[in-house]
């Protein structure tokens, strides 16, 4: 009696293990993406340092998120960095907007804040300077989370933010392109 069932319960799981696979494997052409390479005429692009105005009083943060978007574009996508902005086949700019640093966590028992966030605001523009038209303009936000009063944690907090920007503003660059 066992014997006929775990037949019958083996030779169903071998019919399905070939459907899945035979599905998959039709399924595998239908898929596309429509973004990740450059257009062909887009070969450079200049990157000016970002602009602040945030209100922070932190300077180094306009250099540092454009120091790290530069190094992402470099390395990850087939664009030339140029410093002219007159000779480059696209224009990426940005402002960063708002910079807050507030409570996100609470103390159970004290009620006061145990952990607070950083959150980066950046507005973002990427133009196609050769095609004369605005591949995107948008915001992006980074944030992250640091034990109250410890410094160190703040300015990795405040690192993580803008990594966290970089890395979207890059994303949504490489998806954009048609």
């Amino acid at each position: 009696m066992f014997g006929k069932r775990s037949d019958t319960m083996r030779h169903i799981g071998t019919k399905a293990v070939i459907f899945l696979a035979f599905t998959i494997a039709i399924l595998q052409g239908c898929y596309s993406f429509s973004g990740g390479s450059a257009p062909s005429h887009m070969k450079t692009i200049a990157v000016p340092v970002f602009q602040d105005r945030s209100r922070s009083g932190i300077a180094p943060f306009r250099a540092e998120l454009t120091r790290r978007l530069t190094e992402k574009i470099e390395s990850q996508s087939p664009l030339r960095m140029t410093p002219s902005r007159a000779t480059a086949d696209g224009l990426l700019e940005g402002t960063i907007t708002t910079f807050s640093d507030e409570p996100s966590q609470l103390s159970s028992t004290t009620e006061r804040a145990i952990t607070n966030r950083i959150t980066i605001t950046v507005n973002a523009a990427f133009q196609d300077r050769v095609n004369k038209t605005m591949l995107f303009e948008r915001t992006f936000t980074g944030f992250a989370d640091y034990s109250v009063g410890s410094f160190s944690g703040k300015q990795e907090a405040i690192m993580q933010s803008l990594e966290m920007i970089a890395s979207d503003i890059l994303d949504n660059m490489l998806s954009d392109w048609k």
